[in-house]
């Protein structure tokens, strides 16, 4: 009788390690479900990389135009030098009428 409980605790030994262990069922589960994760990330940060480095490609000397640059720079920062002249555009696109500053 002690032989097949023996048996029996043996075989049910292995069978938790097989699911619960270290190198288990359940373990492997979560690491697929890590390199999916990672996958997901890797895809994510390619994009955002290759959108970063087409905003840097722009700003290459060989490729950027230097007035654009400084028409681009007094947009963003809202500075305008004292004596630039501003033309505006009317609401049909119609070029409008060079206005000095505002001081």
């Amino acid at each position: 009788m002690a032989l097949p409980i023996l048996g029996t605790l043996f075989v049910c030994y292995f069978l938790w390690h097989a699911v619960n262990g270290d190198n288990g069922i359940l373990a492997w589960l979560q690491i697929h479900r890590n390199i999916e994760t990672a996958k997901n990330v890797l895809t994510e940060t390619t994009t955002r990389r290759a959108a970063m480095e087409k905003r840097v490609s722009l700003l290459k000397s060989s490729g950027i135009d230097p007035d654009m640059l400084d028409e681009r720079a007094r947009i963003m920062t809202g500075l305008v030098h004292p004596q630039d002249y501003i033309l505006t555009t009317g609401e049909a696109g119609d070029p409008g009428v060079a206005q000095p500053p505002k001081e």
